[in-house]
């Protein structure tokens, strides 16, 4: 099975970027737990959420800085 996972790599080497980027995402959706393709628009509806609430002024932020201590000291 390696040399035909192998070969198929090699094959798929060869096909554009958007072409590699279509198989990427196929292969990617086949497996269990990937999105499916509603993601992209479920993402769209929680961007435009976000936005909404920091246009309100009703968005609570934190400053990079304590974000990312806060993301270093968990990944220590």
């Amino acid at each position: 099975m390696a040399a035909t996972v192998d070969q198929l790599a090699q094959d798929a080497l060869t096909l554009s970027d958007r072409e590699r980027a279509e198989l990427a995402h196929k292969l990617l959706v086949s497996l269990d737990g990937i999105p499916d393709e509603g993601a992209a628009e479920a993402w769209d509806q929680e961007i435009a959420r976000r936005v909404q609430k920091i246009r309100e002024g009703t968005a609570k932020g934190r400053p990079a800085d304590e974000v990312f201590r806060d993301i270093r000291s968990r990944y220590k």
